[in-house]
């Protein structure tokens, strides 16, 4: 495998397990735990989805940059000559930090305190917050793959 098919593999897989996980997590998980379980057993499961989500998240928002710069020098020698879906690609990216950013340091420790006070309608507009910038977030990342995907020939 060459270097430019390996950084290029792992730049794909770790930005299918955000965008993937974002999907799986509005798609199917949130609409399953509304219909099956009461506000306390969801809030507490959503902080233990969001715990260990957001350890993938982690990895793949450092992941994505290194590769990313990686597949930058290896395929365009570098910013100046990479084309503009390119730069879209990253300004995407920068907006998918911020919004997990602002979910990750502000939001999830309202929602911990909030299950933790047993603040149930309190903890429920704050998942409701975090589901509206995880919803956001999950249309970057789709419009992201899809400006990937209709890229000219790479």
């Amino acid at each position: 495998m060459t270097p430019y098919a390996m950084t290029y593999a792992l730049h794909l897989l770790a930005a299918l397990v955000w965008v993937g996980g974002m999907f799986f997590a509005w798609m199917v998980l949130r609409p399953a735990a509304v219909s099956t379980l009461e506000a306390p057993a969801r809030l507490q499961l959503w902080l233990e989805v969001l715990r260990r989500f957001f350890q993938w998240v982690w990895g793949a928002v450092l992941i994505l940059p290194i590769t990313g710069v990686g597949l930058l020098h290896l395929h365009f020698a570098g910013f100046d000559s990479a084309p503009r879906y390119v730069h879209v690609m990253m300004g995407l990216y920068i907006a998918m930090l911020a919004l997990f950013l602002r979910v990750q340091v502000l939001l999830l420790p309202e929602l911990r305190r909030a299950v933790s006070s047993e603040d149930w309608p309190g903890g429920g507009a704050v998942l409701g917050q975090i589901r509206r910038w995880v919803g956001i977030n999950l249309l970057l990342g789709l419009l992201l793959v899809s400006v990937a995907g209709s890229r000219p020939g790479f």
